[in-house]
């Protein structure tokens, strides 16, 4: 079994959105792979509420990409992925952190991939007074983002289903 590590999402610059843990699969100067098992509690501090998950996630997060990524299985499947827009994760053996910058793209079996959530990013890049730089950036990586999911690239490719033969 892997390390059990703390995820923290926050809002721009650093305010406690929310929180949960997941177990390393995989681990790179790039990136972390983390399995997220059924029963999780994901502690959302901006509505002060806890969520209970009953479904298994494999959820990738870049140090160096604008992104992050949560694949929900089901029986060795991918049946669906959440995408959060997000600056370059931060790891420091205890636990990963990632500023949440509201845009998301999403999957779920059967339907096309969309963005949502962009009226939350205009309105939230005011309220919590994103810099240009932030906003473009966000921009730039959603595209990015767009065409690694196009071209099939790691991790919306399925090379990690095999490890969810041993959960």
């Amino acid at each position: 079994m892997g390390k059990v590590l703390k995820i923290k999402a926050f809002k721009f610059p650093d305010i406690p959105h929310y929180e949960w843990e997941g177990e390393i699969l995989h681990q790179t100067s790039d990136y972390l792979l983390l399995i997220c098992k059924p029963g999780r509690k994901l502690i959302h501090h901006s509505k002060n509420k806890v969520f209970t998950f009953n479904n298994t996630s494999i959820e990738f997060f870049s140090l160096k990409e604008w992104y992050t990524a949560a694949m929900e299985i089901e029986k060795e499947e991918v049946v669906s992925v959440y995408c959060n827009i997000a600056k370059p994760c931060v790891f420091n053996n205890e636990e990963i952190c990632f500023i949440d910058l509201d845009l998301d793209y999403v999957w779920e079996k059967n339907n096309e991939w969309k963005v949502v959530d962009e009226d939350e990013f205009e309105a939230n890049s005011i309220k919590y007074k994103y810099t240009e730089e932030l906003i473009v950036g966000a921009i730039k990586a959603l595209a990015k983002l767009k065409e690694e999911v196009r071209k099939g690239n790691f991790p919306f490719n399925n090379q990690f289903t095999f490890n969810l033969k041993t959960y």
